[in-house]
């Protein structure tokens, strides 16, 4: 049996100014995305004890600004918190809001912060 190694870097960022706007509204957006999304779909179930299958989509007709940020990390948080909130159907925890102090989880990205 062969033994395998496993290497890990460490990497220190220092953003730009440009770059360090556009993370912090990346992380924004995602943790609004997030609460927005959870508060409806506990309302809905509310209302009609069923699961609301709402998108990222259909708030940035509301809030303009959610399109300036990439779409691939509102869709990572739909993902995200359909996994969460069919695992509290299993018998897990129940998904919590983000706030803003705790949010230290990078938000999956294709676009080049220049």
């Amino acid at each position: 049996m062969t033994k395998q190694i496993l290497k890990a870097h460490k990497v220190r960022l220092y953003p730009n100014e440009e770059q360090q706007i556009f993370f912090a509204k990346s992380f924004g957006c995602t943790r609004f995305i997030w609460n927005r999304m959870l508060s409806d779909k506990i309302e809905h179930y509310k209302n009609t004890k069923t699961e609301l299958k709402n998108t990222p989509a259909q708030y940035k007709k509301e809030f303009e600004w959610l399109k300036e940020v990439d779409s691939l990390a509102l869709a990572n948080v739909q993902q995200n918190l359909r996994a969460a909130y069919s695992k509290f159907f299993k018998g897990f925890g129940f998904p919590k809001f983000k706030k803003k102090d705790t949010a230290t989880a990078t938000p999956p990205t294709t676009k080049k912060a220049q």
